[in-house]
């Protein structure tokens, strides 16, 4: 089943390393593994000694609790999402707190840490996403569209930060240390003053320390991996941006190619959202669907033969060309063609590769894929890209006099792009350097202490090459003899948007199994995921109705692929396996 899928990629002209596909045949249908990797011992249990005192007795370099006060076990709500946490010690602080010497603001590594009476042994650092520069409640949400059990529930010791700045917004570019505080730094100097604390609150360091997030978060996860291989026994990196340089200004080309077939607003700049209607989505997602949904052996409504998909589906000639109006039953050829470029992935005036492409699936349809194809360039990358992706980044007072949109259609691909691996006296780190995992095909440090890595990705992520993600993991294999899945193994999640969202079951928790890897050598081969139908503690208003409210499906170890067994209730993950 593997060959077959890497021949239907090679014929859908995707990206794809010929070692990759070598080391997939070593691997075999089983499974490589690495009787020399060593296994690292679980962790045990202890209790919360203390909590009010540590405000005032604990002292940790450069560092200043604010405060530490106890939470009775109860309900917190983040983001409309409540969860009946434990009992536990919530401290919070401050560390290297400074003014910054270009911008006169103040800055500082801001975080918080959610300490449960009763701890499992565990440490989670909860990699933010976005820009950060928001200190987000230190529940442990890692995992799935609505986490099926958060880390603090879970027992973790949780610790979530800022990563260096006090607000999200992409102006503390300007500052040097900021922008390398975001990229790597804070992960490295929050870590140990973390382990340090919770020695001082339970009389003894963490056994098994983890570090996990989404998007920007899964970038910082993956970085952790290259930069901090020593400091974390496991690593969850889910959609990661690890390119994100890379992404963001790729972000800004795809406005370009949109602007070419949208309506004008009232400024004179294109509206985005006129390039491709809510239903044109709709109506290519079906098309992909009826070429696609049999591949699997299930005529389901769900695609998860992501690679012979891309090399059933035909954008031309499955989609109908408009002959007339534009009325959702049917795409211009205006709008084919730069859909076409834009799944194709941005190029040089040299058809130099600038980022990788992405790849037909259903949740297209997904009103996140839109957001971030139509709504992120302006009022996202732009500044990103201005202020912290650039080297050296923009004045405030330049950025500011045009409008996002203004800058992404002046964004050159030929002379703005190579400033993302720029360097000067004062900005002597380049963008690309601090944002991204340095020797990413060689996690030797990872793989050589026993520590495990589990990645996910949503196939229909509108911001986050799904096919990059997949590249690397080629790559990883390739580097490391066909036995990268013995410590790293990425999951496919077809349908899924960024980090959540689309016509999936995107409901999961990939932590409990990374914890099982880690801490007792069960390798996961699948992971059940669930849909977010009526019921859920959050519904997935995007489900076909078609769907069971509970469908379940595996997510399976890429490259393999859940395959219907030919009976049983195709709602259930039982009637499916991974080959």
């Amino acid at each position: 089943m593997r060959l077959k899928m890497r021949r239907n990629r090679m014929r859908a002209h995707q990206p794809l390393a010929l070692s990759a596909a070598a080391a997939a045949l070593l691997m075999g249908c089983g499974g490589s593994s690495d009787a020399a990797l060593p296994q690292l011992s679980a962790a045990t249990p202890a209790t919360l000694q203390s909590c009010a005192t540590l405000a005032s007795s604990l002292a940790l370099p450069d560092t200043r609790i604010t405060s530490a006060e106890q939470v009775p076990a109860g309900p917190i709500t983040v983001q409309g999402v409540t969860t009946q946490a434990p009992a536990h010690c919530l401290v919070k602080g401050k560390m290297k707190e400074r003014t910054g010497p270009v911008d006169g603001a103040s800055y500082a590594i801001g975080f918080e840490m959610r300490l449960p009476v009763e701890w499992n042994g565990r440490f989670l650092h909860q990699a933010n996403g976005g820009l950060d520069g928001s200190v987000v409640t230190a529940l442990g949400s890692v995992s799935g569209g609505a986490p099926v059990a958060p880390a603090l529930v879970q027992g973790f010791a949780v610790l979530s930060s800022d990563a260096g700045h006090g607000a999200p917004t992409p102006f503390f570019g300007v500052d040097p240390q900021a922008r390398l505080d975001y990229g790597y730094q804070a992960v490295g100097t929050l870590t140990p003053m973390a382990k340090n604390l919770i020695k001082s609150a339970y009389g003894k360091a963490p056994d098994r320390s983890y570090l996990a997030g989404c998007s920007n978060g899964g970038r910082h996860a993956m970085v952790g991996a290259s930069r901090y291989a020593d400091q974390y026994d496991g690593i969850l990196a889910g959609n990661p941006g690890f390119h994100l340089p890379k992404a963001a200004t790729t972000q800004l080309w795809k406005a370009q190619q949109y602007a070419k077939v949208s309506t004008k607003d009232a400024s004179g700049l294109p509206d985005l959202t006129t390039a491709v209607s809510p239903a044109e989505f709709k109506l290519i997602s079906s098309k992909i669907v009826a070429k696609c949904d049999a591949l699997d052996g299930a005529t389901d409504g769900q695609v998860n033969d992501v690679a012979a998909c891309q090399a059933a589906f035909n954008l031309q000639t499955d989609v109908p060309t408009c002959t007339g109006a534009r009325d959702g039953s049917c795409i211009t050829s205006e709008q084919k063609g730069v859909l076409a470029s834009i799944f194709a992935g941005p190029k040089n005036s040299k058809g130099e590769a600038q980022y990788a492409g992405t790849w037909w699936d259903p949740g297209v349809a997904g009103a996140n894929f839109a957001s971030w194809h139509f709504g992120a360039p302006a009022t996202r990358d732009a500044g990103a890209v201005a202020f912290i992706f650039t080297s050296p980044p923009s004045t405030v007072a330049a950025f500011t006099a045009i409008p996002g949109m203004q800058y992404a259609l002046n964004f050159s691909m030929e002379t703005d792009y190579p400033k993302m691996f720029a360097t000067n006296a004062q900005y002597a780190e380049s963008p690309w350097s601090y944002m991204t995992p340095p020797n990413e095909a060689d996690l030797s440090a990872l793989k050589n202490r026993g520590a495990k890595m589990i990645v996910f990705h949503g196939v229909a992520d509108g911001v986050f090459s799904p096919m990059d993600t997949a590249n690397w993991m080629d790559r990883l294999q390739a580097n490391h003899s066909g036995k990268a899945d013995a410590f790293a193994r990425l999951f496919l999640v077809p349908g899924m948007n960024h980090c959540s969202g689309g016509p999936a079951t995107d409901q999961f928790d990939m932590l409990a199994p990374l914890v099982a890897w880690v801490e007792q050598g069960k390798a996961p081969d699948s992971v059940t995921a669930k849909a977010r139908g009526a019921g859920a503690n959050v519904v997935n208003t995007e489900l076909p109705a078609s769907w069971s409210a509970n469908r379940t499906r595996p997510l399976c170890v890429y490259p393999k692929v859940a395959r219907y067994n030919g009976t049983g209730d195709v709602e259930s993950a039982s009637s499916f396996s991974c080959k």
